[in-house]
């Protein structure tokens, strides 16, 4: 201990001792920051009165997020000073870059509900096949310590993202699907079920600017009671198409690359159509575990999909929702089984938001 406490001493002396170094900004009196405060207040209740929403990727709404979340940090005994609103959402999270065309891996999480307390694994689902086990070997992403306690499994989804690569409506997989199936999934929309998946560890939300709010994840889909459908029953409808927007950020003089800082998603339910042969054939092609085909029909745009091309453009339509009643008038139903088309489109939005 005596020789330990001799090389302390020795390091001591010889570390060189800093001057104190002078205050970079002056401090601010208690009426300047209510002065501030006052300001900030005043025009962000301005903002709300012009009807500003606070869930867009716009700079105006980030800074009303802003606002709103350090006005609530600042309720309370303990307040810490943080440096920016990303410290403030992600402690000890670093940003990523990404070059152009760089492929960018999607995770899928648990298939949850607020109403029950039974999650389930995505590939439960009558879905996708999962990616290969290279792909997966690739792109692993390592689980932090709330991960493996939760037991959480991240596993990769279907989809694909290279960095900012548009995307029109692309086939991604065809399944079938049995009667129990069909129950078990509309049993699953009862209960709210709703899919989470994750770009660069940020969540996928779903906004609405006109209603003002966002939510994590997507539903299944929807059900529609027999008062609105004019039918003796509900009407359970299924999403299989999902719009994607990724919103990022380039900023050369700070980082090189793209950062992503927005992952939203827009589920669509459309009954894809196979009216002709040359559909058919590409319907059969796009049957789920067949990986090499699903390639070539999202690089096959000659003769696409009438329903899914990058020229059509699918949208929520009550003549054509995919329905999950299992009725054999409906063009993709027949006696035993429900076929399934998913499909995906993506747009990449860029934005000054810092």
């Amino acid at each position: 201990m005596t020789i330990i406490f001799q090389v302390l001493l020795v390091l001591f002396a010889a570390a060189p001792i800093c001057a104190a170094s002078p205050k970079s900004k002056e401090k601010v009196s208690y009426q300047e920051r209510k002065r501030i405060e006052r300001e900030k207040a005043i025009k962000f209740e301005n903002l709300k009165a012009a009807g500003q929403d606070d869930v867009s990727m716009t700079k105006e709404a980030a800074e009303l997020r802003s606002y709103e979340l350090r006005k609530k940090k600042k309720k309370g005994l303990f307040r810490r000073k943080e440096a920016s609103l990303a410290q403030v959402l992600f402690p000890g999270v670093s940003p990523e870059e990404y070059s152009d065309n760089e492929p960018i891996p999607a995770f899928v999480e648990l298939v949850d509900s607020e109403k029950t307390q039974l999650p389930f694994q995505y590939y439960d689902l009558p879905t996708c096949e999962e990616p290969h086990d290279a792909i997966q070997r690739r792109f692993r992403q390592r689980k932090n310590l709330g991960s493996r306690l939760m037991g959480y499994n991240l596993r990769m989804s279907p989809y694909s993202f290279p960095t900012k690569v548009d995307k029109g409506c692309t086939p991604l997989c065809f399944v079938e699907v049995g009667a129990k199936k069909l129950t078990w999934l509309r049993r699953l929309i009862d209960r709210q079920y709703r899919i989470h998946l994750t770009l660069d560890k940020l969540p996928v939300l779903m906004r609405s600017k006109e209603l003002n709010y966002a939510m994590r994840g997507y539903p299944i889909g929807f059900k529609a009671h027999e008062a609105s459908t004019g039918l003796e029953h509900d009407e359970y409808f299924f999403f299989n198409h999902l719009k994607f927007t990724i919103t990022y950020r380039e900023e050369p003089n700070e980082f090189e690359g793209v950062r992503i800082i927005g992952f939203d998603v827009h589920p669509v339910s459309i009954r894809h159509s196979f009216g002709t042969e040359e559909d058919l054939k590409k319907m059969e092609r796009l049957r789920r575990g067949n990986e090499i085909d699903q390639q070539v029909i999202e690089n096959v745009h000659a003769k696409p999909i009438s329903t899914c091309n990058q020229d059509f453009i699918p949208r929520n339509d009550p003549d054509t929702y995919l329905s999950l009643n299992g009725e054999f008038s409906k063009p993709m139903m027949n006696e035993k089984m429900t076929k399934i088309m998913y499909s995906y489109e993506v747009h990449w939005q860029e934005t000054d938001i810092p």
